[in-house]
């Protein structure tokens, strides 16, 4: 009887944590959704961004319990700088128009950019799940799962709202990921 409860209390911890790293992934859904993607793009940088997810947090176990202790705090700032500067530079091609290129959520670079910068918080919580007995196989799929599923929702919200925002759509895109940023560090 403790034995089931401990481990519904494990997976429902797990479940919050994985939706509490979705979110990032679903801010910069929207964020680029705001600009515009095509439906074969949303399923391309949500299937990179569940497979960071997987990744990230992958690496953290194995990176271990001193570098945890190093570079958890590191993690977190370097995720929410790369959310600030990929919002101020929507924000500034927007309002500079075709002079300035923006980073192409195309590309492979600015897909793999994109994973990252929302799937680097994954790597400090696998630091710390890497400490206890957790069901790591869970923990990863449920991340990879909540960051997939995540990103498609605000890739798809962002996509449609965009069509009544017209041109504004890449600076408000990029307001919603500067002010993650901004959450994440302060």
């Amino acid at each position: 009887m403790v034995e089931a409860g401990l481990q519904a209390g494990q997976l429902l911890t797990l479940i919050v944590i994985a939706l509490a790293l979705g979110m990032d992934a679903f801010s910069l859904g929207v964020g680029i959704g705001l600009k515009g993607i095509r439906l074969l793009d949303v399923l391309k940088l949500s299937a990179i961004i569940a497979l960071f997810h997987v990744m990230m947090p992958l690496m953290g176990i194995f990176t271990g319990k001193y570098v945890g202790t190093l570079l958890g705090g590191v993690a977190t700032s370097a995720g929410g700088a790369l959310l600030l500067l990929l919002g101020g530079h929507m924000i500034y091609s927007s309002l500079r128009g075709d002079a300035v290129p923006s980073i192409n959520h195309r590309s492979a670079w600015g897909m793999l950019l994109f994973a990252l910068s929302v799937s680097i918080d994954s790597f400090s919580v696998g630091l710390s799940l890497g400490m206890f007995a957790v069901d790591m196989l869970l923990a990863v799929l449920l991340f990879g799962l909540a960051g997939g599923v995540m990103s498609i929702s605000g890739l798809l919200i962002g996509r449609r709202v965009s069509s009544s925002l017209g041109g504004y759509g890449e600076a408000v895109g990029g307001v919603i990921l500067l002010t993650f940023g901004l959450l994440i560090l302060f």
